[in-house]
């Protein structure tokens, strides 16, 4: 079946890095778009970025643009997100999703995985 296994959350400080990885396995990886979402506490579920099948597009919420990347290997079936310039507001659990086309700027998802939780606080 359908497994997502998110991993590299943690803690930093405001202004510094994490980079999250999400373990795909138990369908074609390289047919479908996938996205990272997170969710705030106190706040609802919010879509951030995704990226397409190839990983030759990549999109992303104003909040997160210019300071994360997205990208995936489709060899080893994982999808990254690399975040810079981390903010206190950044602090949430996420959660990498699979996408229901081959597009990166699909918001329809059919699968998600556990999360990754990570804390922003100096």
């Amino acid at each position: 079946q359908v497994r997502l296994v998110e991993s590299g959350g943690g803690w930093a400080q405001p202004g510094g890095s994490l980079t999250l990885s999400c373990a795909a396995s138990g369908f074609s990886f390289s047919v479908f778009g996938m996205s990272w979402a997170r969710q705030a506490p106190g706040k609802g579920h919010e879509w951030i970025s995704g990226v397409n099948y190839d990983g030759s597009d990549t999109y992303y919420v104003d909040d997160v643009k210019g300071r994360f990347t997205i990208s995936r290997d489709n060899v080893k079936n994982i999808v990254y997100l690399q975040m810079n310039n981390l903010k206190p507001e950044d602090t949430a659990l996420y959660s990498c999703q699979k996408g229901t086309t081959a597009f990166g700027d699909d918001r329809d998802y059919d699968a998600w995985g556990q999360g990754t939780q990570v804390i922003v606080s100096s």
